[in-house]
């Protein structure tokens, strides 16, 4: 079983609870990683043989281009989508950033960490 990690994917968007978060937005910053068995790919070096990293970026981009309230929701949305789109990731994990929260003090970002796992 392999890895593929895909960091520091940044998105501009408009998720969040507070109406000014849906009419200004903010960054966003995922970190996803994709557990799979990767080894038919080390010997054939073709990429049907794994995941395909572009595929996956743009249904993670289509998820955030879909406007939520909270970040636990677009989260759960992008490791559904992935899980599905891809029987051969055995499980993954996302870290999703909201970066400068509008919480009335000075921080870099807030953040929830999701798993996903094949039965």
């Amino acid at each position: 079983m392999s890895t593929i990690a895909i960091e520091g994917m940044e998105f501009y968007s408009y998720h969040g609870h507070f109406e000014e978060e849906s009419v200004i937005g903010t960054k966003f910053k995922l970190d996803l990683y994709l557990n799979t068995d990767t080894q038919k790919a080390e010997v054939s070096d073709n990429l049907k043989d794994t995941v395909n990293y572009l595929a996956v970026y743009l249904l993670v981009k289509k998820q955030m281009e879909k406007p939520s309230y909270l970040i636990e929701h677009v989260a759960r949305r992008i490791l559904n989508t992935i899980m599905d789109s891809f029987p051969s990731i055995e499980s993954a994990e996302i870290k999703f950033r909201k970066m400068n929260p509008p919480l009335g003090g000075q921080m870099e970002s807030v953040s929830i960490l999701l798993k996903a796992q094949r039965s």
